[in-house]
């Protein structure tokens, strides 16, 4: 068994196990990542989130979920990512711009008057709204909204959207009540999204804000998710149900989109560092 630094970290109570890999090249396998990120017998948390050293940006976010599979990209912990190289002293730029799976994203550093990070502006490029690249298995490559979607006796209509990684949009007259535990995991593994899918279920509080639970996918229910947040914002927009900067209530706490003229979506939201150790894996 070798022993592994951690850094434990969270924005808006979407939580990581963090990683830093930068002087040390650390691999997992995904029984490992599983085993740290249990809430009973490891560190606990939605996942595993390693910062590396990259040769297309200035850091890398190298990101799996809770059940050991990759991910693309998260909203939330790329903000924490950023939050950490600038406090631990890995960069003094506070305009790093970081690689993920959904390509390099440039973010903006918002610190404290201890020189501490508290709020990250994360530029998330423009939304993906072809089937075929979210991916969806659909009859045509337009824009899928409002369609129709038969899971456990329920009618719904879904929205879909890419923000790197794949997002459906629900809209539901009461996101507290509706049973995303129960319909949440039977979307994601649903025939017309190859790679499965993240669930949003979103109720509309105003123009200029919404509410959200989200089913992610290879994690189950989570306190919040960022690309999520991003996807909702368009959904809604592209619905009539919003405008294009919003407030987004999440279970863990809240997030400004903006969905900006040269098309680019905008988030921000704020990262903190929980604790740090070492564990034996």
């Amino acid at each position: 068994m070798a022993a592994v630094k951690f850094t434990k970290m969270e924005g808006i109570g979407n939580d990581y196990v963090y990683i830093d890999a930068t002087k040390t090249d650390v691999r997992l396998n995904a029984e490992q990542i599983q085993k740290l990120s249990d809430r009973n017998f490891g560190i606990g948390g939605d996942g595993v989130i390693f910062i590396r050293n990259s040769d297309k940006g200035d850091f890398m976010m190298d990101m799996y979920n809770s059940d050991g599979s990759s991910s693309e990209m998260c909203g939330n912990g790329i903000r924490c990512v950023a939050k950490y190289i600038y406090d631990h002293g890995l960069t003094n730029s506070k305009n790093p711009k970081i690689e993920t799976g959904a390509g390099v994203l440039a973010v903006d550093l918002s610190v404290d008057s201890g020189n501490k990070v508290n709020l990250v502006s994360v530029d998330m490029g423009k939304p993906i709204l072809i089937p075929s690249k979210i991916p969806i298995l659909w009859k045509n490559e337009e824009t899928v909204l409002e369609q129709p979607l038969e899971i456990a006796g329920k009618n719904l209509k879904f929205t879909a959207v890419s923000m790197g990684n794949p997002h459906c949009v629900i809209f539901v007259e009461d996101g507290d009540r509706f049973p995303v535990r129960e319909i949440g995991p039977l979307i994601e593994t649903h025939s017309l999204f190859p790679r499965r899918i993240n669930v949003e279920f979103v109720t509309v509080r105003g123009k200029d804000h919404l509410y959200q639970r989200t089913w992610e996918r290879g994690a189950g229910e989570t306190l919040a998710c960022g690309t999520g947040a991003c996807a909702v914002m368009v959904a809604g927009n592209l619905t009539g149900r919003s405008g294009k900067d919003v407030r987004i209530d999440l279970r863990g706490g809240t997030l400004r989109i903006q969905w900006q003229e040269s098309g680019h979506v905008l988030m921000t939201g704020p990262a903190r560092e929980i604790f740090s150790g070492e564990v034996e894996i």
